[in-house]
């Protein structure tokens, strides 16, 4: 009976019926996803292990974020002047793959340094990636196909206690080594299997005929008229502010999370693969159970409550007393039922917020504009952790307010999308 029910859930039937590149997409996630979402939460604690200070790890971020500006500006025209399908292939290997190797290897900050600066190229297959996914797939299908994407990723909660098991044994930084080398095996493994599932686009084809013979800075020249389109469409330019507050509070969440929880919190570093199960595992029955039940609504609505819970999440954050590890549960839980809520209907609201025809320019645009605005609060968010550990979450909480009130706003206002 449970079986039965099962496969009849809207994700399962969904999965089954996947077709042409976003079965390709769908089906390989989990080799990226996995050992992504299993060395992602003790970046900034090996960096600290390996003898960089606050300050430093967030002029990595900010550096970071500096140089995806610049291969955001021509994400767009690359993505359309070489096809979707070989992008995402080269960009793939050198944003992940060499990266990965730099990071197992890593000494110090030089190291660090580097592969940021080779991983910020992973901003031009986020364009081609997002293009492929979309191009073609029906619209009321895409809170289903986002929430399978991060079902892949959350795919590792069932992994990750065997991370706390191995720093318990061989200590943080051989255990970061090891991931990192694995994940250069998994990741390398999924772009190659998915080139060989997917195929170009009709729109990829279209834009590559069009920019034959052109200079990649010609085409990123002719985004004066997609920028005014941009400027002239409510539903975008609302999309554009959402992205921008999520972008920085993921940025300051990502970086600094694992920081305050073992600096300030005092929480035993093995300890942090556990939080991770525990908000997976979370998310896993949210996107089966809820999320499901919002395909059809404006996507604004509930990503209210999503900005709502993240600001309590940060609140508990900021005045819980060391070596709460039962209210740091809640805080992961809480965290769990938010983040669902908020990252797939706002990538339901990039799909469908702009013209299919210029899709890959005006992504690259916005993520163009995201960019920009989040560069800076990695290094504002590492200066005031260098004074107190909790003043990043500090920041997240207004940001949030912001978001929540620029998404109560939209749902009133702006129409819910245009053409998709």
């Amino acid at each position: 009976m449970l079986t039965a029910k099962l496969t009849e859930h809207s994700l399962i039937v969904t999965l089954k019926n996947l077709r042409g590149n976003v079965r390709g997409a769908v089906l390989t996630e989990p080799l990226w996803a996995i050992p992504y979402n299993l060395y992602a939460p003790f970046v900034s604690v090996y960096m600290l292990a390996l003898g960089l200070s606050d300050s430093q790890i967030g002029l990595l971020a900010s550096i970071g974020l500096a140089c995806q500006i610049f291969w955001t500006l021509l994400s767009g025209a690359i993505t359309d002047k070489f096809g979707r399908k070989r992008t995402t292939l080269i960009i793939d290997i050198v944003a992940w793959s060499i990266p990965c190797l730099i990071w197992a290897v890593a000494q110090d900050f030089n190291a660090f340094l580097i592969a940021a600066i080779v991983n910020s190229t992973w901003r031009i297959t986020q364009n081609s990636w997002q293009c492929l996914l979309v191009e073609g797939t029906e619209p009321h299908l895409l809170v289903d196909v986002y929430s399978l994407i991060y079902i892949s990723g959350l795919l590792a909660a069932f992994v990750s206690p065997l991370t706390s098991l191995l720093i318990a044994q061989f200590s943080l930084v051989p255990t970061m080594r090891g991931l990192y080398l694995l994940s250069f095996v998994m990741m390398t493994a999924k772009f190659f299997s998915m080139n060989a599932m997917v195929e170009e686009t009709e729109y990829g084809r279209d834009r590559m005929h069009a920019s034959r013979g052109q200079s990649l800075f010609a085409i990123v020249g002719e985004s004066g008229g997609v920028l005014r389109q941009i400027l002239h469409a409510p539903a975008t330019l609302v999309t554009a502010g959402l992205m921008i507050i999520v972008a920085i509070a993921n940025t300051i969440n990502t970086t600094f999370w694992s920081v305050l929880v073992t600096e300030k919190l005092q929480i035993a570093p093995e300890f942090l693969a556990l939080y991770v199960v525990a908000r997976s595992l979370v998310m896993l029955v949210f996107y089966f159970t809820i999320m499901p039940r919002l395909r059809n609504v404006d996507a604004r609505k509930p990503m209210i409550f999503g900005f709502a819970g993240l600001i309590l999440t940060c609140l508990m954050l900021i005045t819980m007393p060391p070596q709460s590890y039962w209210l740091l549960l809640v805080a992961t839980i809480l965290e769990g039922c938010s983040v669902p809520a908020i990252s797939t209907l706002l990538d339901k609201l990039i799909a469908t917020s702009v013209d299919p025809q210029e899709r890959a320019r005006i992504m690259a645009i916005l993520y163009l504009v995201v960019l920009t605005c989040t560069t800076p609060f990695g290094w504002i968010a590492g200066e005031a952790s260098q004074i107190n550990r909790t003043l990043p979450f500090v920041i997240n909480m207004v940001l949030l307010m912001l978001g929540a009130l620029l998404a109560y706003i939209a749902s009133k206002r702006v129409p819910s999308h245009v053409s998709a």
